[in-house]
């Protein structure tokens, strides 16, 4: 908290978000204005209700300083990720909601989406970025974008195109990341592509299968996948994960670029070696890499599933309940601060203290736990470890028996 408190003028403020962090890092089963006023000590939700939409302080500033604390613990080998959540929203006067395709329910729903930025580093992971996707149904009507707080003359943006403003911003401000990373949505449209190719930041984006690339021709990524012969596939893991090391099968094909400059462009291929289904990424490296080191950065992908699933669980990013634009930003905001102290805490523990061999290292999980029972005890402290101890060893058995099985498998 020391870290944000020059951002607010007066200790008023200063004094209220400690609280409301310390709330979201709180054990309560949900996390909204009435539950944190209640855990604070309030006689009623007004006070944290006014510093959520109408006291004087600004989101973008204290979101600034969190790149800054995730970047200090977490620096090493890192890849900025870039995806979309949703929260399902009822009615048409929640800022951005309309009908539309959340990953969060699967299908087209009544929803929000948001778009965010993960650094994700060999220690861990966390969101440093955030961006409310405003439709086009919203920017055509000034009326309704003024009822929900949006600044007057916010032009429609796509969520590719904000995903570049957050990938910029961060690499503006020194962020070390050789390599960006996302799903397709950020993949088949040149709007990212093209900023990183500018910058000439790596990337591994994820496309369709019907995506076009060139090479001597213009082919859909699954017609060029089946012209692979059988010696280019190889054997490589994506990196571990909770039963052990995902392995897949990989080929790589060289592409024309979108500039004469000497550059690397590929199309990479990856075959589930179960079931034979293909996922396709596109590759761009201002220097010649390995396959393997392309290979690593495309399974990084995944650790935003896991920020998403922790800042959700843990400090319940989905459960603001607002529906004015400088809410949205402020809770989400806190959410991801809240969420980078066990992330970065946890990393910390690990590198400085390794855990022993029968004990799973700690995770974010499991700091989480831990605060929460250090700020708002209902049994003793003794015992608090003592369960710790108990999952991080049942859970330390369950993944070795996990590796176990899967080396008798295979091949």
């Amino acid at each position: 908290m020391s870290r944000i408190a020059s951002r607010f003028a007066r200790v008023e403020p200063r004094r209220r978000i400690g609280l409301l962090v310390t709330g979201l890092l709180s054990d309560l089963p949900r996390k909204n204005c009435w539950t944190l006023a209640e855990h604070a000590g309030d006689a009623t939700p007004h006070c944290t209700q006014h510093l959520l939409h109408r006291a004087k302080w600004d989101a973008d500033r204290v979101r600034d300083d969190i790149p800054a604390y995730v970047v200090q613990h977490l620096h090493d080998d890192a890849v900025l990720v870039v995806d979309e959540t949703g929260g399902l929203g009822k009615g048409t006067s929640t800022v951005g909601v309309q009908r539309q395709y959340t990953g969060t329910a699967g299908r087209v729903e009544n929803a929000q989406v948001g778009v965010c930025l993960v650094y994700s580093a060999a220690r861990g992971h966390a969101a440093i970025d955030r961006a409310l996707y405003i439709p086009r149904s919203w920017t055509d009507d000034p009326d309704r974008c003024r009822s929900a707080g949006i600044p007057d003359g916010l032009a429609f943006a796509t969520k590719p195109q904000s995903a570049a403003q957050m990938v910029e911003r961060a690499l503006d401000a020194g962020t070390p990341a050789r390599r960006v990373t996302g799903d397709e949505v950020h993949g088949d449209t040149p709007h990212l592509r093209a900023a990183l190719e500018q910058r000439r930041t790596g990337h591994v984006l994820a496309v369709s299968s019907t995506h076009v690339v060139t090479q001597a021709g213009r082919f859909q990524a699954r017609a060029l996948a089946a012209r692979v012969p059988k010696r280019a596939w190889q054997r490589l893991s994506a990196g571990a994960g909770a039963k052990g090391e995902r392995y897949y099968d990989w080929a790589q094909v060289d592409i024309q670029g979108t500039s004469g400059q000497p550059d690397l462009w590929s199309l990479m291929v990856r075959r589930n070696r179960r079931t034979g289904e293909l996922a396709f990424h596109r590759c761009f490296s201002p220097h010649p890499v390995p396959m393997s080191e392309l290979v690593r950065v495309a399974g990084r992908r995944w650790t935003v599933e896991e920020t998403f699933q922790a800042s959700t669980g843990l400090t319940c990013l989905d459960e603001h309940q607002f529906r004015r634009w400088t809410s949205w930003h402020r809770w989400v905001t806190l959410a991801m601060l809240a969420h980078a102290f066990p992330a970065v805490t946890a990393a910390t523990e690990r590198h400085d203290r390794p855990a022993r061999d029968d004990l799973i290292p700690l995770t974010g999980n499991e700091i989480h736990h831990l605060f929460a029972a250090l700020i708002g005890p209902v049994h003793g402290l003794a015992h608090r470890l003592r369960w710790s101890h108990w999952r991080r060893r049942h859970q330390a058995r369950t993944r070795q028996c996990h590796y176990w099985r899967q080396a008798a498998l295979q091949p």
